[in-house]
This record gives C-alpha cells, structure tokens and sequence, in this order.
C-alpha cells in the first residue's frame, strides 16, 4: 500500500517546472543575485496580488514581523498582544524589539485570536496586535480593527498561514499598518528555501523597511539606521513569481480537498471539523481536525501509511523559552487545549479523490 505523505510538492513543482528552471537561469545568466531585477518584479505582483501599495521581500516569515514591529518603534517596555495558540515566531517576533508578548485566548471554534478576549489585555504599555490568520482562516478583523482605532494601537497582521483568505472581501494583510508575512516552503505560496515579506499602505514604513532588511542603508556604504542584512534574494523572489501566478487555482484545489474532508468526515465519532466566521474565507494551509481522542487516532493512520502533524503540541506560553513570564499549566486552557486535541490532516494542491477517500475511510474505520 502506498503510503500518503503529510505535504507532497511534486504535483505542483512538476507543472512548474520548466518555469521555475528557466527564471533561475535568467538570474544565473545576469550573475546579480541579491537586490535585482527579480526582487523588484516580485514586490510589485505581490503587493498586486495583496491590494496593497507596497510589497517589500525579505529573508523570511519572523525577520518579516520583526522588522514591521521595529518600523512601527515597537521597542523596550512596550507590550504586544499575541494569540496564545500561534507558532513561535509570533512572540519572537516581539521579544526581538525587546517588547513583552501578552497572549490572548482563541476563539474555540476558529482557533483565531478571540476579539472579546482583546480589551481585557491592554495596559498602558501596549503598542500592537498581532492577529495570526491561523491554519488559513482570516482572523475578525472588523471587531479587531476597531479595537485598535479605540485604543491607537497597530496592527500588524501574520499572514504566513494564509495568503488570498478574505475578511468581508478585503485580503488579509492588508488590514494593518505593516503585515507579515513567510514563503517557507510549505506554505501555500512558498519559495524553495526560507523567504518572507511585508506589505503596507504607507510609503514611510515601506522606506524604513526596505533601509532596516539592508543594513539601514538607503545608499551603498551609507547606513543612517542599525540595521539587518535581511533581503529576499533574486532566485528566491524569480522562484515566487511564477509561483504566484498559479496560486489561485491552487487556493481552489486546496478548498475542494477541504470540501471533500467534510463530507466524508461529517457526524463522524467526536471529531469536530473546521468552523468559518461568517464573514471569512479559509485557504487552508491546514485542515485540522480536532478529537480527543487524537493520539490514538495520529497513531492509527501512522499505521496505515497515513502521515499527519500536530499544529502545534506545545503553546508558546509553556516553552522553555518564555518560562520567565512566569506561566504555569492552565494559564490559557484553551490554546493548551487545542494542543491535546488538534490534528492536520494531509492536503496540498495534487491530492487524488481516491487518497482523500482511503484517509477519511481510515479515520471512519478508527471510530
């Protein structure tokens, strides 16, 4: 029996594949390869494709929330509200500029950060919300929005997860003051290595973005900022233009999988399936299941020849990491729940009807 890898590229490198060969050579050919051509084109379409005026490429996903927060002066002192189920580099982002990750609960059902959680977090030290559009979904940016504008504070947005979802039709990262965003290889739109970027409608913290990713110099040899070596190289930016022009029908594939999964699955043992805000969309980067009985059934499909992953076991609040904020087990039961309980299944752009059905049969035959 074959087995069903968790995430397989080949469907979708093979289309490409002539494309992806030809830019390389383009960026082989010219022997510029950081800060070119590529790069300049990529920003453009992106900032296209995410309705935003300004794209800027950088190294990847947490070197792109770190440099927004820095542009925006997050700083010592300051606090910046974070879900309390995201992936690490949310809050790394935060202790990079020196400021204090406050986690929030998620809203059960969405696993997005909870709006009606938000207000109870914000001390006169806070600066910013983070909003992760978690495994795809577009977070409540209206009620988070208009927390923000109540209490002047930024927006930056992690988009990582989830590039085309929509919140009441407008795109997610475009709704904070700068957004980031990660092209690491797994994501819907992903590079070939590590890859990133930022998006905003405003030109001077495009400007101060694109001087702080190259070592705070608007001019070779001239620093004005400390600043990063944190750019999106020319193969990396080539690699992600043709990319992006499939990634809607991409996004689409990525839907009817989901679709399939929740027919298939519907009223099955106590899994409970993916919920969507009325007015959000989901690209699913991740169709996660939840059941508690996910151990046994992770084990059970392993087995099987099935792979699946756990997103993630430990939240960000019990890593070693932040031991010195100082949290204990149950400080945020929801997130710790999620981690018990939550399971990705396998989806990416290429899966057959017949692999979408041997899993769900799988599970089926689990309960």
């Amino acid at each position: 029996m074959n087995s069903i890898p968790f995430l397989n590229l080949e469907p979708m490198h093979n289309l490409i594949r002539s494309e992806i060969m030809q830019s390389f050579q383009e960026v082989y050919d010219a022997n510029w390869f950081v800060m070119g051509k590529k790069l300049e084109a990529f920003e453009k379409e992106y900032a296209a494709f995410n309705n935003t005026k300004y794209s800027i490429g950088v190294s990847n996903g947490l070197d792109a929330l770190h440099l927004a927060l820095k542009a925006l002066n997050v700083t010592n002192g300051d606090e910046v509200i974070v879900p309390s189920n995201t992936f690490i580099a949310t809050p790394l982002a935060v202790s990079y500029v020196g400021a204090k990750p406050v986690f929030v609960e998620p809203d059960e059902n969405t696993y997005n950060i909870n709006p009606l959680n938000i207000e109870a977090a914000i001390t006169s030290k806070t600066k910013a919300i983070i909003p992760v559009h978690f495994y795809g979904q577009a977070c409540d940016m209206g009620e988070i929005m208009k927390i923000a504008k109540k209490y002047d504070l930024y927006i930056v947005e992690d988009n990582a997860q989830a590039h085309g979802a929509t919140f009441k039709g407008k795109i997610t990262g475009s709704f904070g003051n700068a957004n980031g965003t990660s092209f690491y290889p797994g994501k819907n739109l992903g590079a070939l290595g590590d890859a990133g970027a930022i998006t905003t409608n405003d030109e001077s913290i495009a400007k101060k973005i694109a001087m702080l990713r190259n070592y705070g110099s608007e001019k070779k040899y001239h620093t004005e900022e400390i600043g990063f070596n944190m750019r999106l190289d020319e193969v990396q930016a080539g690699f992600l233009s043709v990319k992006l022009k499939n990634l809607n029908e991409w996004t689409k594939q990525r839907i009817d999988i989901a679709d399939k999964y929740n027919y298939a699955l519907e009223n099955v043992g106590d899994l409970v399936l993916p919920e969507i805000h009325e007015h959000a969309t989901h690209v699913y980067h991740l169709y996660v299941i939840k059941t508690k009985n996910r151990d046994g059934l992770q084990k059970h499909l392993f087995e099987n020849g099935i792979s699946t992953l756990i997103h993630y076991p430990i939240p960000p609040h019990l890593q070693k990491a932040y031991q010195s904020l100082g949290y204990k087990k149950s400080s945020f039961p929801i997130a710790e729940k999620l981690a018990d309980n939550c399971l990705s299944l396998p989806i990416w752009p290429g899966m057959t009807e017949s692999q979408i059905l041997r899993i769900a049969e799988c599970i089926q035959s689990f309960f």
